[in-house]
């Protein structure tokens, strides 16, 4: 089945994200090991949350979800109960890395086990640090899931990331929560801290210093409630949009903006984009409401210690870019390469098909925009942000587009189209 896209005139109107996917999951997970209840608005009712609270479920914590909160009955750091079944994470590379850092301290064996595309995904990179700390965990043909846990004592250890993760740097400091001993994550760059933030807010003693991030293990950890922020992730999409296309103006209400996450919007900035921050406010996750107006936007390079805070940004970072005047350059971002798809080859592919000028690179691309662009059958790859951004990309495109598999967009937000037909509307 494939969506149909047309090209839109400009876009305006007021957005409400979806809340953010990173603290959904993380306000899930250290809910059930809190010491009483947590309440949880702005919750993210997308396909890989919802595969997180399955997940806690099948191990005896209660959870009661409705339209207005997700309600999480803690049952402590050591109330966990041995699951009758496979951990199923569905297409959560969150759920399932963050998920073995806490199964790696139970007193019980498990096995964890996602969709086809998580069963390609390597997880060596967070099973070498929770060998380390003593885990006993093994995979398929080595670093695959399914992943299988068994009970082993934990110790903490001091350990240098090959690579700025932050859902590395959350399985290690999850273990620690059960280890003997403190635990030190050291990043070669910042990476999102969301895991930090919030074990402090639950009594934690987590300390900061630079890149160095040392765990000391508590006796508990105490319910507090979330207030979940729109997810960045998904405002940029509408970022790009309002843009690429003419006389449009958008405001996208309460979107989270922890400096670790922010790089889309340093990159946009860079590029020469009319993007205002409104209403600033929050404590433990800065919030504001996000204004952005059609701008004529120019090429910029994009590399090093940003690249961990845009991660996720990047296909539809490469949008804009090929609407953009000049060159654009991204490196360093090897990272995409085992995402839900290779996120460089999938976007350079379906670029292409729109007449851009982008090269794929070893760790990267390179574009060069500023000429008319038009429509194609776009694929998804069973990638929601690869489906979202050539979304974003059609609507700037001379002509009509098509998008298979439209529906991947649930993984982080079920009504993405909708809403983009709204400004369209809107704006015409």
């Amino acid at each position: 089945m494939s969506y149909p896209l047309t090209a839109a005139q400009s876009l305006r109107g007021d957005v409400t994200v979806p809340g953010d996917k990173s603290i959904s999951h993380r306000a899930v997970m250290f809910g059930a090991l809190a010491d009483a209840d947590t309440h949880i608005t702005g919750f993210l009712m997308g396909e890989d949350c919802l595969s997180t609270i399955s997940c806690f479920k099948k191990m005896g914590v209660s959870i009661d979800v409705s339209e207005k909160e997700v309600v999480v009955h803690g049952v402590g750091l050591h109330g966990l109960k041995a699951p009758d079944e496979l951990l199923y994470t569905g297409n959560s590379g969150t759920t399932t890395r963050l998920l073995c850092g806490i199964l790696a301290g139970q007193p019980f064996s498990s096995t964890v086990n996602g969709d086809t595309s998580i069963q390609k995904r390597p997880m060596g990179r967070i099973m070498k640090p929770l060998r380390e700390m003593g885990a006993d965990i093994s995979g398929k043909d080595g670093n695959l899931c399914p992943l299988t846990i068994h009970p082993a004592p934990l110790h903490g250890i001091h350990y240098t990331m090959p690579v700025a993760s932050a859902q590395l740097k959350s399985a290690i400091l999850l273990a620690g929560l059960f280890a003997d001993s403190p635990t030190t994550v050291v990043e070669p760059a910042p990476s999102r801290d969301h895991t930090e933030r919030m074990l402090r807010g639950l009594g934690a003693q987590v300390v900061s210093n630079g890149t160095e991030i040392t765990l000391t293990p508590p006796k508990a950890l105490h319910a507090v409630n979330v207030e979940v922020p729109g997810d960045i992730s998904s405002a940029a999409y509408f970022l790009v949009a309002g843009l690429i296309l003419p006389d449009s103006d958008i405001v996208i209400r309460n979107v989270g903006i922890n400096p670790t996450r922010t790089g889309i919007l340093d990159a946009l900035e860079a590029m020469g984009a009319n993007i205002e921050r409104l209403n600033e406010r929050g404590t433990v996750e800065p919030i504001c409401d996000l204004r952005v107006r059609s701008s004529h936007l120019h090429g910029t390079t994009i590399c090093g210690d940003m690249i961990p805070r845009l991660i996720d940004e990047i296909p539809v970072l490469a949008v804009a870019a090929a609407f953009a005047e000049g060159e654009t350059i991204i490196r360093d971002a090897q990272e995409l390469k085992v995402k839900e798809s290779n996120r460089i080859a999938t976007m350079t592919a379906e670029l292409s098909k729109t007449g851009a000028d982008v090269r794929e690179t070893e760790d990267g691309m390179i574009i060069r925009g500023d000429k008319p662009l038009h429509g194609a059958n776009f694929a998804s790859y069973a990638d929601h942000r690869v489906a979202m951004s050539m979304a974003v990309c059609a609507l700037a495109c001379e002509g009509d587009s098509s998008i298979d598999d439209p529906d991947c967009v649930a993984i982080s937000y079920p009504t993405f189209f909708e809403t983009l037909d709204a400004l369209k509307q809107k704006g015409e």
